[in-house]
């Protein structure tokens, strides 16, 4: 897998502001078949950081309804990257 196609993007909620600003801890997307080894390298070599911790979580897609048909929005993957202190990612400052 190439690395620059196991981090899709990454989450921006109020919950993970609170993590960045508090623990030093971003929240990505990422690919399904992606694991920690593969997240880790991935971040360290994009943004050129010290990444200390990787924890994945998969999310279930919720299921939505279109008139009278069900349908389902997909599962995705979820990572949350502790980095090193003194470390940061510049693109999520000002958030």
């Amino acid at each position: 897998m190439e690395v620059r196609d196991v981090l899709v993007n990454p989450v921006v909620t109020e919950k993970s502001t609170d993590l960045m600003a508090d623990y030093n801890k971003y929240t990505f997307r990422v690919d399904l078949r992606a694991n920690k080894s593969q997240i880790k390298q991935a971040v360290e070599e994009i943004f050129k950081v010290k990444v200390r911790k990787v924890n994945t979580s998969r999310v279930t897609g919720k299921m939505r309804r279109m008139g009278r048909t069900e349908g389902k929005r997909p599962d995705w993957k979820k990572a949350i990257v502790t980095l090193e202190p003194g470390h940061s990612i510049e693109v999520f400052e000002g958030l």
